[in-house]
């Protein structure tokens, strides 16, 4: 296959083609390569396909929350979203937390249509796994039953991981204990919580020397820590979703408080600011999801998560159209770093328009207007948080290998 149109990179763009080969790898990119099969013009972007390293998938060996999502729909509403390769967190009914249970969920993600990398869970009894994976750890409680009441057990337990690569969820378990009976969400999980656990996930990483992953940034003042933190070398990276950079307190009311509850909570807009901010200064490493479906019925009941990976390109091109974030940052966050994480625990390379990396692409139309409904949402929860908001611009065709 050769593709022609204007291709960008984290540090370079051109207009020119790209031949993939029988294998679904790069062979060559330049001029004149042959007739295309895929021709488009200079408006439309074609990025290294977009990688999500922060989702939830919800199928495990119970298949108890498979009417939320399984792979294979979670890869349907991926695709839809332009993304190529996910991450599936591990907060399940039966978390993989060890060889047998992580390779017993590994195999049902067979169904996917695109790759999917697990997260190993790590809990208070758990250790290492005999072959290369990536860890989650949730220091305090969340969705499921994978975390740690204090930090002391979370250390004993962290301790066993030198050297791995693990991220947090930083929310403080004693913050979160003293505050669960305040009057809404946002009370209940105090922004305090996250940047006291940042603090102490810091100190975790540098004393055990582990490649960390701060998840979901919310908080000026996490960021600023994170941002410390590398400048002094330690070896952190972060993540920033999508709904905390879209959405803040002043667009939440009494008909969609319910639907955009989700941990950590949404902020103000100062926090949204501070948080592009820091993306186009390039402190943040991953632009994520979390998506986390839960039916309507279940959303009502307070269960806290957002369904939203259809709408992943179509916030990406809110940020370049109305944010201001330059293409090759785009790149860089939702490609070629995310690309770096794949490949660690992947044969194949990912996250560049360079011979022999994966021939997969996201491909963008900057100004096809889109508001998504329910025809046009492919999670098997059937909504989208995103839904009724009108964004100018959206992925045209994902291609994979």
């Amino acid at each position: 296959m050769i593709i022609q149109g204007h291709f960008i990179n984290y540090d370079n763009e051109f207009f020119g083609q790209v031949k993939i080969n029988n294998k679904g790898l790069i062979e060559k990119f330049g001029q004149n390569l042959g007739i295309p099969d895929l021709k488009y013009n200079n408006d439309i972007l074609i990025f290294p396909g977009f990688i999500d390293v922060h989702m939830h998938c919800r199928e495990d060996t119970t298949q108890m929350q498979n009417h939320k999502e399984d792979f294979l729909s979670a890869s349907e509403a991926a695709i839809n979203g332009g993304l190529v390769h996910i991450f599936d967190m591990p907060n399940n009914s039966t978390p993989p937390i060890d060889n047998t249970s992580f390779l017993a969920k590994k195999n049902l993600t067979k169904k996917s249509k695109i790759p999917v990398t697990l997260y190993a869970g790590i809990g208070p009894k758990t250790k290492p796994l005999d072959f290369n994976v990536p860890y989650k750890v949730f220091m305090g409680p969340s969705v499921g039953d994978l975390f740690f009441s204090t930090n002391n057990d979370l250390e004993n337990s962290i301790s066993k991981y030198a050297e791995k690569n693990i991220s947090f969820h930083c929310e403080d378990a004693v913050i979160l204990e003293q505050n669960k009976n305040q009057v809404n969400h946002l009370k209940k999980r105090p922004q305090e919580a996250e940047i006291k656990a940042i603090e102490f996930a810091l100190k975790l990483i540098k004393k055990y020397k582990l490649k960390g992953k701060i998840c979901h940034v919310s908080t000026n003042r996490g960021m600023e820590l994170i941002i410390d933190a590398k400048k002094s070398g330690i070896n952190v990276k972060c993540e920033v979703a999508l709904h905390h950079l879209y959405f803040n307190e002043e667009k939440i009311n009494k008909e969609n408080e319910k639907i955009l509850q989700v941990n950590p909570p949404i902020k103000k807009k100062q926090n949204c600011d501070f948080l592009i901010n820091a993306i186009k200064q390039d402190y943040v490493d991953f632009l994520v999801t979390d998506h986390a479906p839960h039916t309507i019925e279940e959303k009502q009941k307070g269960i806290s998560g957002l369904s939203n990976i259809d709408a992943y390109s179509a916030i990406v091109c809110w940020l370049m159209n109305e944010k201001g974030l330059p293409k090759k940052m785009i790149s860089k966050i939702c490609s070629y770093n995310p690309g770096l994480f794949v490949n660690e625990f992947n044969k194949l390379k990912y996250g560049k328009i360079a011979e022999n990396y994966v021939g997969s692409f996201t491909i963008i139309d900057p100004n096809k207007k889109i508001t998504f409904t329910k025809s046009n949402i492919k999670t098997k929860c059937r909504w989208n948080c995103f839904e009724d908001i009108e964004f100018r611009g959206n992925v045209i065709k994902t291609i994979f290998k």
